[in-house]
């Protein structure tokens, strides 16, 4: 049996507890200006990856088109009576893809995203939606005041696949 660290299990059950991220790209119309908005997420383990689902009318996604390297914040909620500072947080350095309509990675992409919420099982019928691939390459993880760390890529994907 492999040892796993305290820090990798916070980072694990943070990515799969929380439901919301803040997804940050470069506006593609405006001279690559920083642009944050937020996304429901799943993730899907036999990829490597995490799944949203955008409109192609939405800022992020056009600029997601543009600039495919983008930043993703998962972050804990937070308590009463607890430090902000010390909220437990990982920023995911990610690449998006978007797998074509009706392939097998957007069936599964699709598969995944629906398990986690099935609400938006209508949205995934209309035309200017897809699924969007984000696959990380490292990450940054705050899991406490005074405990950060940087993540590779490997462990990213091992913390993905559970």
């Amino acid at each position: 049996m492999t040892h796993e660290s305290r820090l990798l299990r916070e980072l694990r059950a943070l990515i799969h507890s929380r439901r919301v991220a803040a997804l940050g790209t470069l506006n593609a119309d405006q001279a690559a200006q920083p642009f944050v908005s937020m996304v429901p997420y799943a993730v899907w383990p036999q990829g490597a990856a995490l799944v949203v689902h955008l409109s192609g009318l939405a800022a992020h996604t056009r600029n997601l088109q543009v600039h495919p390297q983008a930043s993703l914040l998962v972050m804990a909620g937070e308590a009463v009576g607890e430090p902000v500072h010390a909220l437990q947080r990982v920023t995911l350095e990610v690449a998006a893809e978007t797998p074509e309509r009706d392939s097998d990675a957007w069936q599964a992409a699709r598969d995944t995203y629906l398990a986690r919420f099935p609400e938006a099982e209508p949205m995934t019928e209309l035309g200017d939606f897809r699924f969007v691939l984000l696959r990380p390459g490292g990450a940054r993880q705050v899991a406490g005041f005074g405990a950060a760390r940087s993540v590779d890529a490997d462990e990213i994907r091992r913390v993905l696949a559970e």
